[in-house]
């Protein structure tokens, strides 16, 4: 049987970490050339395939921190990337609008999560790919509630 560090670094969790974390790796890796990162093509992708989005929304699509997402869309917005539109009914709020330029670097980008999803699970057999996702789906469901309960009851998680 194994002790209890085996176990921990062998667990479904485990790998499924592991497997995030180079997945991740790999798309860092993918957008290096274009000086991107990771959260600001997931941006630009908001912006290519869900059109002008306030920035408001852009935070919450994306679950990124407002703070976070501030510097994100400022290193694009100094890149010519995005630019940024004050509300029409509250000048406080920010629409972000992709630019020509924007547009341009995205039409040459390679899709760094089509890369990524091809080295790790290209050629497998379908079947097994849907029980992986359908196990990490309901351990993700029962986590989730189970954060939630604890919440709701003001335990703390």
């Amino acid at each position: 049987m194994p002790d209890g560090s085996e176990a921990r670094t062998d667990s479904v969790g485990a790998w499924a970490k592991k497997q995030y974390l180079l997945s991740r790796a790999l798309t860092e890796a993918t957008l290096r050339p274009w000086s991107l990162g990771r959260t600001q093509w997931l941006v630009l992708w908001q912006l290519v395939h869900g059109g002008s989005t306030p920035q408001r929304e852009m935070g919450r699509l994306l679950e990124i921190e407002r703070a976070t997402l501030s510097g994100i869309v400022g290193a694009l917005v100094r890149k010519g990337l995005v630019s940024q539109e004050a509300d029409t009914g509250d000048q406080r709020q920010r629409t972000l609008h992709l630019t020509d330029a924007g547009m341009a670097l995205w039409a040459e980008l390679p899709d760094p999560v089509a890369v990524a999803t091809e080295v790790a699970f290209g050629g497998m057999d379908p079947a097994d790919l849907a029980v992986a996702r359908g196990v990490l789906q309901e351990a993700t469901r029962r986590l989730t509630e189970h954060l939630a309960a604890r919440t709701d009851s003001g335990t703390d998680a």
